[in-house]
């Protein structure tokens, strides 16, 4: 090894951990040699782990390292060093060929350091690059209970929990029933302005309301096309209001409000 080292074959990157012919190790490659330093079994975490799953856009450094082991350590500057002893094989994966704690665990860490409004935005990048579990993430925090960040996790999986799938027929009648019970005026249900199908429209006052859900509204050529509708509209005088199916069962009272501000 030192002949290696001399050799300028090997260079060293952290402690007992080298890189091979060169220093210009990726943030990747960085990131892999942070946790080989601190020893086998160890995983990329927190913010550092939340880099690599894509949730977080900040820099992985200072690297965050989580140890599986009751004994202290102490850091490695720039390697930030954590310990944890409740660790599970669900709470370990290789992503980009690092060892990294799976992200609910990441998310669990990331609880116990993030605002509450920038953890709920991690969880919102979670769910739209497909990654995001709800029973996945409830799991690990019932197994981790003494956990700093299980009771902030907690909170802010309410806005993520998985109501009961509906159907467009059952959306429909349950948004007819709330109109109806609130007094306001029947809409024209399932009809064609032009082209476009609309689910509730209100001829009277050029209003529709368009009811969605994630299942089928949730990736980008939906998205898109969701815009293109409602201008495509507003140019034939037609204003568009979307209710989804969690704000259906949510905050019903809230599309009543705007629905009789709009109708009135």
């Amino acid at each position: 090894m030192r002949r290696e080292v001399e050799a300028g074959r090997l260079h060293s990157v952290q402690p007992g951990v080298y890189a091979v012919g060169h220093t210009d190790l990726s943030l990747h490659g960085q990131c892999l040699a942070a946790v080989l330093a601190v020893g086998p079994g160890s995983l990329l975490s927190y913010w550092s782990a939340g880099w690599l799953w894509g949730v977080l856009n900040t820099s992985p450094r200072p690297f965050h390292v989580t140890a599986h082991t009751t004994r202290r350590l102490r850091d490695r500057p720039p390697v930030k060093v954590h310990r944890a002893r409740n660790m599970v094989d669900a709470d370990r994966v290789v992503l980009e060929q690092i060892p990294v704690t799976g992200l609910a665990r990441t998310l669990l860490d990331l609880a116990e350091v993030l605002r509450p409004k920038r953890l709920a935005k991690v969880i919102e990048n979670a769910e739209k690059l497909k990654q995001f579990d709800y029973f996945e993430v409830l799991a690990v925090c019932d197994r981790s209970r003494a956990h700093r960040g299980t009771q902030c996790l907690r909170l802010a999986l309410a806005a993520s929990r998985p109501i009961k799938p509906v159907t467009r027929s059952d959306l429909e009648r349950g948004f007819l029933a709330l109109v109806e019970a609130a007094g306001l005026p029947r809409p024209a249900m399932n009809c064609f302005i032009g082209e476009y199908e609309l689910d509730a429209y209100w001829a009277d006052h050029s209003l529709a309301v368009e009811l969605d859900t994630f299942a089928t509204h949730g990736g980008r050529r939906a998205f898109e096309a969701d815009r293109e509708r409602d201008a495509a509209l507003l140019e034939e005088g037609i204003r568009t209001i979307r209710v989804t199916d969690r704000q259906l069962e949510t905050r019903p009272d809230e599309i009543l409000r705007r629905l009789s501000a709009l109708l009135a």
